[in-house]
């Protein structure tokens, strides 16, 4: 036996460079050993996959990418449209308006004014319905603090308890959503 192999035995842990170097190059002739003409195959049908694959992937992520920018732009265009069709119909209201400031300074009849104020408040109520705007009900209704914000109550016994008394200004909502709660009076049980 030769030195380094009767010390490798006594101390079997211990290694010497030159082993490692052995082993690295056990290692490569193991690995040159099986890299046969299957094992080539195999190994270029796999890279190929996986270039496809990744690709796929490189596709699926731009086309994402550009799904979400087009999303941005379709939002931000609705909500600018949206508020260009409120505006035009607003626009029609402000020019009936004009007209009727014209007319009203040679008109003397009060009952000519009161109905082109109902024209023009019935014009301008039916355009803000035409675009989603509810008003909130609330005299007689029972409290409901998602509609209603009450700034009075009143101890009555004339309606019944948490009730709206009086509506001291109207509310308004847009579809499901409130934009102004509307300001009640509600009755209270009297003591």
């Amino acid at each position: 036996m030769t030195k380094k192999k009767e010390e490798a035995s006594k101390n079997p842990f211990k290694n010497t460079d030159e082993e490692v170097i052995d082993e690295k190059q056990t290692i490569e002739e193991i690995t040159e050993e099986n890299e046969n003409p299957e094992n080539k195959d195999e190994t270029a049908k796999l890279k190929a996959d996986y270039e496809a694959l990744n690709n796929q992937y490189i596709r699926l992520a731009a086309d994402f990418d550009n799904f979400r920018k087009r999303q941005a732009q379709e939002r931000e265009s609705l909500i600018s449209y949206g508020a260009q069709d409120a505006m035009k119909k607003l626009i029609e209201v402000l020019d009936n308006f004009d007209r009727a400031k014209a007319a009203i300074e040679k008109v003397d009849d009060v009952n000519a004014v009161k109905q082109s104020f109902e024209v023009l408040y019935n014009q301008m109520f039916d355009n803000l319905s035409n675009l989603g705007l509810e008003v909130i009900k609330a005299q007689g209704e029972e409290f409901d603090p998602n509609f209603h914000e009450a700034v009075m109550n009143t101890p009555t016994s004339e309606y019944p308890e948490n009730h709206v008394i009086m509506e001291l200004q109207k509310g308004y909502k847009l579809g499901d959503k409130v934009l102004r709660a509307a300001l009640v009076n509600v009755a209270t049980a009297e003591s």
